[in-house]
């Protein structure tokens, strides 16, 4: 019998295979995101940001 852990590695292999060609795309896709969210967070308690919206 296939357990859950066997199926996770065989979606995971098939995700890879059919979406390999989009693949950089989207980590590029993720990365932007995280930097866009931590320029947010860390603007956010920017002491130049609170004088201004003051």
């Amino acid at each position: 019998m296939i357990g859950p852990v066997e199926l996770l590695i065989i979606l995971l292999v098939v995700v890879l295979l059919f979406t390999s060609h989009k693949l950089p795309d989207v980590m590029g896709d993720i990365g932007k995101a995280v930097t866009r969210f931590k320029q947010g967070v860390s603007g956010k308690d920017d002491p130049e940001d609170r004088d201004r919206k003051s």
